[in-house]
């Protein structure tokens, strides 16, 4: 046999002959190579059993599924129990309450008293925040949760005039209250007073409008903003008993009862939970609530539907969460808002503050949210009422 170089230092490779037959190629012993089963003697030859082929095959397959889930990021697998684990897992990080007004009003302070408890029905030691977001009249609170993302984890306390009032107020308020939120669930009612410094002359509401008339404009009243039930309760009133006043709208109960308690307003439709430590101070006297009858919280102070025929300015707070939040996590929400409100020690705490819980089902809430919105559209209309 004839060799020729490898190209590969000393190695060399033969150099087969072509005078070299293929049947002497076949000839010569192939080392390590099974013979062909056609060449084999029968008693020799494996068995077959019937459906091999399929049983290799799918085995095959369930390799290369397998290979292929082991090379998936963590991440991509799902976790064991999938979408229940992840509800499970509500909350992961503090919950955040958004208020539309400045701390010291009475959705300030009766969301404060709600927080610890809502924590705990929820059963979890991440905390329940209040963040205070004023301005507009509580449309800037409502649009940030408007575009919050829907996770359970940013929520709004609502009130009567971001969420009844302004949609009839404002022309362009770029969110519908009813459709870009959630209802979770109501929260309380929070009752009002007719106030005014005790520096003032006026002892009852008929000598407090004897005055608005015999000086239209003159007489300042303030409020917490605009759309909201202090500036309702004064444009009934207007309204109502055929009197002109002059609105001035705070952003909180809190800066406007500073500037009542200093004299700088006439009076004032304010909110119990900022009235009625300054009325306790001796800084401030009330004349009138403005609810359909007496407040078992101050029965010697007149209803002002008692001067006034149809007097009424309801305040309600409510809970929402951004447009398509999970319903478990709205479910589970509701049911621990109704289960704080069941708590003794917040009844007593919001009682004393002058508010009574109000619990109910993201449906009522719903309902509720269009009753009182078709309500006060023709009174607004009817008073003229227009934001400032």
């Amino acid at each position: 046999m004839r060799w020729r170089p490898c190209g590969h230092g000393t190695h060399r490779t033969p150099l087969v002959d072509s005078r070299q037959t293929v049947d002497t190629l076949r000839a010569a012993p192939q080392h390590g190579r099974r013979e062909p089963f056609r060449d084999r003697p029968a008693s020799t030859r494996p068995i077959r059993r019937a459906g091999a082929a399929k049983e290799g095959n799918a085995m095959l397959q369930r390799r290369t599924l397998l290979g292929a889930a082991l090379a998936l990021p963590a991440q991509a697998l799902p976790a064991p129990g999938g979408g229940a684990r992840a509800q499970a897992a509500y909350p992961d990080r503090p919950v955040r309450v958004i208020v539309g007004f400045a701390p010291g009003g009475a959705t300030d302070i009766t969301t404060r008293l709600l927080a610890p408890r809502l924590q705990a029905a929820l059963g979890t030691t991440y905390p329940v925040v209040v963040e205070n977001r004023p301005g507009g009249s509580g449309n800037v609170a409502t649009q940030a949760v408007v575009n919050a993302t829907p996770d359970g984890h940013t929520l709004l306390m609502g009130t009567i005039s971001a969420l009844a009032i302004n949609p009839s107020l404002f022309t362009d308020l770029g969110f519908n209250p009813q459709a870009d939120l959630t209802p979770i669930g109501l929260f309380a009612d929070v009752l009002n007073v007719l106030v005014v410094p005790v520096d003032r002359p006026w002892k009852t509401l008929p000598e407090l409008i004897a005055a608005a008339k015999a000086k239209p404009e003159a007489l300042n009243y303030s409020s917490s903003g605009i759309g909201g039930a202090g500036h309702l309760g004064g444009a009934l009133l207007d309204h109502l008993a055929g009197i002109r006043t002059t609105h001035v709208a705070y952003r909180g109960g809190g800066p406007a009862m500073t500037d009542l308690v200093s004299g700088k307003m006439d009076f004032s439709f304010a909110t119990a939970p900022t009235a009625l430590p300054l009325i306790e101070a001796g800084k401030l006297r009330a004349l009138a609530v403005p609810t359909a009858r007496r407040s078992p919280l101050l029965p010697d102070v007149p209803a002002v539907a008692e001067t006034v025929p149809g007097f009424e300015v309801a305040n309600w707070y409510a809970m929402l969460g951004p447009r398509g939040l999970p319903q478990p996590v709205a479910a589970r929400l509701s049911a621990a808002l109704r289960e704080a409100l069941a708590d003794p020690q917040l009844v007593s705490a919001l009682s004393h503050h002058g508010a009574e819980p109000r619990p109910s089902t993201p449906e009522a809430l719903a309902r509720f949210l269009k009753q009182e919105t078709e309500k006060w559209r023709p009174i607004l209309q009817a008073s003229g009422t227009r934001p400032e």
